[in-house]
């Protein structure tokens, strides 16, 4: 029987970083910012160390390689977003009917889609920021996931329903993302 090799993986800690690990809580620190997430398998431990995060799984299986890579991923996204954030960028289409955008509280309004009477909305998770200048949308913050959400909601919420797609191209499309400034 081949025995499988342990997996000892380190992740740097950025400049301007706290991180603090406690009863599978990682929360990180910087100027933008502070996010906490758990991160919790009964074969992978994580540790704070004095260069970075070291995570470690003895004679791993095919799931908790793959939960490794996972847990590497979430917590490289956590540091970026406490340093510069994520921003991405949407933009409103439209050839029809022309479409009014808002923000309102917590909702995303679009106003006028196809000229529609009644607004569709959209939810704003808690910690975004979302801009609107003109037919261009700014959706800014500090966890990766809930800015995509947010502008996965916007879209969603832009759909053109009971019409042909290929000649009502109207909608709310993200056009670039990346990291913030």
């Amino acid at each position: 029987m081949v025995k499988i090799a342990d997996i000892k993986e380190e992740i740097p800690i950025p400049d301007g970083v706290q991180v603090h690990f406690e009863t599978n809580q990682l929360t990180v620190k910087g100027k933008k910012g502070e996010l906490t997430r758990e991160f919790s398998h009964p074969k992978i431990t994580v540790s704070i160390e004095e260069q970075g995060i070291l995570i470690h799984c003895k004679q791993p299986r095919r799931k908790q390689k793959a939960l490794v890579g996972t847990f590497i991923a979430h917590m490289k996204n956590m540091m970026k977003g406490v340093t510069t954030g994520f921003e991405y960028h949407m933009k409103t289409v439209y050839s029809h009917f022309p479409i009014k955008t808002s923000v309102e509280g917590t909702s995303f309004v679009i106003q006028n889609f196809l000229g529609e009477r009644s607004p569709r909305k959209a939810d704003i998770l808690p910690g975004i920021t979302v801009d609107i200048s003109g037919e261009h949308i700014i959706v800014k913050g500090i966890d990766k996931e809930k800015v995509g959400q947010t502008v996965a909601n916007i879209e969603r919420a832009a759909a053109v329903k009971r019409r042909d797609i290929r000649v009502f191209q109207d909608g709310v499309y993200r056009i670039s993302k990346g990291g913030g400034s």
